[in-house]
């Protein structure tokens, strides 16, 4: 009896964070899960295996698996301060 693992796709936010010194993530489709690592790669490698965590847990308790379905964009805005 084989099991046959589907693909998904997400969509992940990449920051970097100057305060922290760090490289923050964020998965819209999947609540905002988000993590860290000190270099771009780290934290990516970081989302992957919170990604899996996440979808492992889903399936074991029941929860519908979210589809990667939720597109994020970046825009810039000009906000002139007081």
């Amino acid at each position: 009896m084989s099991t046959k693992s589907k693909t998904h796709h997400y969509n992940v936010i990449l920051e970097w964070d100057p305060a922290d010194r760090v490289w923050v993530t964020y998965v819209p489709a999947l609540n905002y899960l988000s993590t860290y690592g000190e270099t771009r790669e780290e934290a990516l490698q970081q989302t992957r295996e919170a990604i899996l965590g996440y979808l492992e847990a889903a399936k074991k308790e029941g929860i519908p698996i979210p589809l990667g379905d939720v597109k994020a964009e970046l825009v810039e805005m000009e906000v002139a301060a007081p």
